[in-house]
């Protein structure tokens, strides 16, 4: 079994505004596939990289009435609104507190054939991971701070866990609507 490869795991917060072109962010290898690692109440988590956008510094969001808990607001990405999910929330934890390095994750989601963008509040961001599929290994039943249906798998990393997040179940299909509807009427 092949080891999951990493560069360091805390990697500085993004720069201001920072924005990633998903062609620069990383070369891709045979052996393995590249995952942005997040942090989120004192857990690692880890996304594809090709659902990532980019990755915003934190701005406070609009709140929008009528939203579920876990919709933190909206914001003004380059003239185009975009709602705000607060995973610890959506997670079944409590409210996530801003700190220097929390952020936006901006991903891309297909829902009924559109294209969502959504902004994932996290508490800094961590790294580019290339983790081997062999070093993955499936979600457990029990024993994690995430509902296991959102648990794509998890690979160990520096003698640590990184619960690898399938971004399409994080979000239910009546959230997902919700977040159109909030979309159109913006």
């Amino acid at each position: 079994m092949r080891s999951a490869q990493s560069s360091d795991t805390s990697v500085a917060p993004p720069s201001n505004r920072a924005v990633h072109d998903k062609q620069e962010r990383v070369n891709v290898s045979a052996e393995g596939k590249p995952y942005l690692a997040f942090r989120l109440a004192g857990e690692v988590y880890a996304i594809d990289i090709l659902r990532i956008r980019e990755i915003i510094e934190y701005n406070a969001p609009t709140a929008v009435p009528m939203m579920p808990p876990s919709v933190r607001g909206v914001i003004n990405l380059r003239g185009s609104v975009v709602p705000v999910i607060d995973l610890s929330v959506r997670f079944g934890n409590q409210a996530a507190d801003i700190g220097k390095r929390t952020c936006f994750v901006i991903v891309e989601i297909e829902h009924e054939g559109a294209l969502l963008v959504l902004g994932l509040m996290v508490d800094g961001v961590n790294a580019v991971l290339e983790i081997d599929a062999e070093s993955v290994e499936p979600a457990p039943s029990f024993g994690t701070p995430v509902n296991t249906e959102f648990i794509e798998g998890m690979a160990k990393i520096n003698g640590r866990f990184v619960i690898i997040l399938n971004i399409e179940r994080v979000l239910s299909i009546e959230e997902m609507a919700a977040l159109k509807t909030v979309e159109a009427t913006a």
